[in-house]
Formats: structure tokens, sequence, C-alpha cells
């Protein structure tokens, strides 16, 4: 374990230690690597939510089919507001490729 901290100090130092430039283009490979990572797993939560919010829709529809007008206005509010937090994310990592606050 102490093996683990000591390589993860002497990294970081060295990161710390490298010239402006190179510590520029790591931090925006950085920049890109967690925009794709972040953008993949909302899109991910997003379609689990937006699927399970679907199938509920149906379950309920064929339960109560007198519902499903009422059941399916809800539903797309309820898609819209998961699709805002993907769309969230979205501005969220454009902000950290294009208009990135950490590099000079």
């Amino acid at each position: 374990m102490k093996k683990i901290l000591f390589l993860m100090v002497a990294f970081g130092a060295s990161l710390f230690a490298a010239e402006a430039e190179v510590a520029n283009q790591t931090l925006k490979a950085y920049s890109m690597i967690a925009a794709g990572v972040g953008l993949g797993l909302a899109a991910l939560g997003g379609a689990i939510g937006m699927g399970h919010t679907a199938a509920a829709t149906i379950a309920g529809t064929a339960r109560n089919p007198g519902l499903g007008g009422k059941l399916m206005t809800t539903m797309f509010i309820a898609l819209a507001m998961i699709e805002a937090q993907v769309i969230y994310t979205l501005v969220i990592a454009l902000i950290a490729l294009y208009a990135n606050p950490f590099l000079p």
C-alpha cells in the first residue's frame, strides 16, 4: 500500500514539476477524458431512467386504461426532466472542453 501511495505522490509531483505547456496539455487531455466519461454516464443514466418511466407508464395504462391520458402527460414531464439532466451534463462538458477556467 505504501508503494502505491508513494507512486501516486511521485506522479503528482512530476506533474507539478513539468513545464507549463506539458501541464496544459495534460489538463486538456484530462478534460477530454472527463467530458467523455461524464457524457457517457449521463446518457446511460438518462436511458435507464427513461426506460423505467416508459415501462411504468405502460404498466399503469394496462392496469387502468382510463388513466392513460394523465399517465402519458406525467410521463412526458418526467422524460423532459430526465433529459434536462443529460443536457446539463453536456453543457458542463462543453465548458470543460472549450472554456476551461483552469487553463491559463
